[in-house]
């Protein structure tokens, strides 16, 4: 019955997640390009009030015509919408998703017992102590550097290698798939804490100074502006990150944490491109193809990297296999999570019509994606894997 219960949590707060991340990242990305895409506004009297930038935009049937003011409009109106909900609904759902699928269940999804072989207790706080610290260490390189000559290539500098570090650790203390999705919360609960810790905060630092009549320092704006330019960076590869549990070939390579390191670069790279793409249509800076050129070719190289390799034809692979055969595997292997007393997913393959009926799913969690047993918690071999899609491939035969 747990595992129903939880079965229904997971989906039902990804469905959530998945429902704000979208409203998150389309107000973002949105933000950003109205931001680029902004021009001089042609109205003497826009200007004269302050405007420093409007966009003209069809959409839906109708024209649409924001104005931005840079330090502070003429007057405050009665409704003033605030973006804000979108981010922390996104992290809640997503932290609330990540402690049922995970730490509540971290001995089987957290914990790899041949790189760290601690407690679930231990395995969780170190997870949840990934979130705080990569916040703690990120914010401090933004208020170190800020202040120094060309600041935002020091702090994308600093910040890239200690994403870097952090995605090599999580790779060494926890299991594959787990240690993607961390660094992936990471960066976003660094996303998240910008708008809470700093962008809203400047926000209604201005509003409150407008509306007691006092002047209002461009500090906060320009703060504000900082945190959302890198908040919009590090969304590809949060995405990455996040959509990885479906792709074993990934996070289960030996050298997982590097390909985590070269996929997210890409895609901060394409992202690149996108920012400014908008400037460079009204002639604001030089084409911006060479970014994605290179987030491209970051991505074709990791795929020519993964590739598998051909399959040998050998006197084995012949070999008729049956149930027979591959009933001792299941059997050291599976009963415990798939027999008679734990039927995990409902899934049975404790017996030859179970393991028939079930053929396509054994096959593909087993031997394609490799996702089973959990983190390999059995010890399966690869010819094991083997010798079950052999299996497989022969007809699943029940004898």
């Amino acid at each position: 019955m747990e595992s129903y219960v939880l079965d229904w949590a997971n989906l039902l707060l990804r469905w959530l997640h998945v429902i704000t991340a979208i409203a998150w990242v389309g107000s973002s990305f949105y933000f950003v390009f109205l931001d680029s895409s902004l021009t001089t506004p042609q109205d003497d009297k826009l200007r004269a009030e302050g405007a420093t930038g409007e966009l003209w935009a069809v959409h839906g049937g109708g024209f649409y015509h924001p104005v931005k003011y840079a330090v502070r409009p003429p007057q405050l109106p009665p409704h003033l919408h605030w973006f804000y909900w979108e981010s922390y609904s996104t992290w809640l759902s997503g932290i609330a998703l990540f402690s049922v699928s995970y730490l509540w269940q971290a001995g089987t999804y957290l914990i790899d017992k041949s790189k760290m072989d601690w407690s679930p207790a231990a395995a969780g706080c170190v997870a949840l102590a990934f979130l705080a610290v990569f916040w703690l260490l990120y914010d401090l390189i933004c208020r170190v550097f800020t202040q120094r000559k060309n600041s935002e290539a020091w702090i994308g500098a600093s910040v890239l290698l200690l994403i870097c570090l952090a995605s090599w650790l999580a790779c060494q203390w926890f299991a594959g798939r787990a240690a993607f999705l961390l660094v992936g919360a990471m960066i976003a609960t660094a996303m998240s804490a910008n708008v809470f810790f700093w962008i809203i905060p400047g926000q209604r630092t201005v509003v409150a100074a407008i509306k007691a009549g006092e002047p209002v320092d461009p500090i906060h704006g320009m703060r504000g502006k900082q945190r959302t330019v890198h908040n919009t960076y590090f969304t590809l590869p949060v995405i990455f990150a996040m959509l990885s549990n479906h792709y074993s070939f990934t996070w289960n390579h030996p050298q997982n944490w590097l390909i985590l390191i070269l996929m997210m670069f890409a895609g901060a790279a394409i992202r690149q491109f996108f920012v400014l793409r908008h400037g460079y249509k009204l002639g604001r800076n030089k084409h911006p193809l060479p970014y994605a050129l290179v987030g491209i070719a970051v991505l074709v190289g990791v795929i020519a990297w993964l590739r598998p390799a051909p399959a040998a034809t050998t006197q084995a692979s012949a070999t008729p296999v049956g149930y027979t055969q591959i009933q001792p595997v299941l059997a050291q292997r599976c009963y415990m999570c798939h027999g008679e007393q734990v039927q995990m997913k409902n899934v049975r393959v404790d017996s030859a019509d179970a393991a028939q009926r079930n053929a396509q799913a054994i096959y593909q969690q087993v031997v394609v994606s490799k996702l089973m047993p959990m983190n390999n918690s059995t010890g399966i071999t690869d010819e094991e894997r083997a010798l079950i899609g052999r299996w497989f491939e022969q007809g699943a035969s029940s004898k």
